[in-house]
């Protein structure tokens, strides 16, 4: 009972001290808001574009625009993570859970191999009012690359987004993805899955928009195949 109730008080502890990192006031970039962050911490951002290139580090934090202190959707256009074609925009790939959130932001502007937009790999998050938008990749995945992972999309827009492989929308491989109000339009693949790629995964899609989205050879909207379970 005693080292129940040290663990509970070192828990709560935890939460409690937990902070809101204001970029640019406390910190010049989003990048260094999450380095300095800790468990349950806010990098809460100001409206404008930032050229990065974002790694989570494998930390349970909420990256966020104005939008998610005010609800106002305008803050989700003007609050803009730019990659600069100078790699993929966010990166998750160092075991985060399902604590961690981005909100609020257009993703812009990425290119890489895998992912263009949001590369997520062995790893958990939460994309809560995000757009998602003129990303590229060379393999897998324009917008978003899922692989061994579980993600949760609310209120996404994924577009024009491209890929030469498969997915040009998201790529999805032994994960699990659940979709609720998200809308994938004008994504492409010079192979297979414009809009979604789904490869040995559970995906669950709820008020789901596809449309205008193109495929060389299969699925233009969404290819699903190898086991996949696909829930409409």
């Amino acid at each position: 009972m005693k080292n129940l109730m040290i663990l509970l008080y070192f828990v709560f502890g935890l939460y409690l001290s937990a902070t809101i990192i204001n970029i640019p006031a406390d910190q010049p970039t989003i990048q260094a808001g999450i380095n300095v962050a800790t468990i349950g911490d806010t990098v809460l951002v100001q409206p404008g574009t930032y050229y990065e290139n974002i790694n989570y580090n494998g930390k349970n934090i909420t990256v966020a625009s104005l939008f998610l202190t005010t609800q106002d959707t305008t803050y989700i256009s003007q609050t803009i993570i730019d990659g600069n074609q100078n790699g993929r925009v966010v990166t998750i790939e160092n075991a985060e859970d399902s604590t961690a959130v981005l909100s609020g932001f257009t993703i812009t502007n990425g290119n890489a191999d895998f992912g263009g937009g949001i590369y997520c790999y062995y790893s958990n998050i939460s994309l809560q009012n995000i757009i998602i938008t003129g990303n590229s990749s060379t393999m897998d995945g324009g917008g978003i690359y899922c692989n061994n992972s579980e993600l949760n999309l609310e209120n996404v827009t994924i577009s024009n987004n491209s890929v030469i492989y498969y997915g040009g929308g998201i790529y999805c491989l032994h994960s699990n993805l659940l979709l609720q109000n998200v809308i994938l339009t004008g994504n492409s693949s010079t192979m297979d899955g414009g809009g979604i790629y789904n490869f040995y995964s559970d995906l669950e899609l709820e008020n789901v928009s596809i449309s205008s989205n193109y495929a060389t050879r299969d699925g233009g909207g969404l290819y699903s195949a190898y086991g996949s379970h696909t829930t409409f």
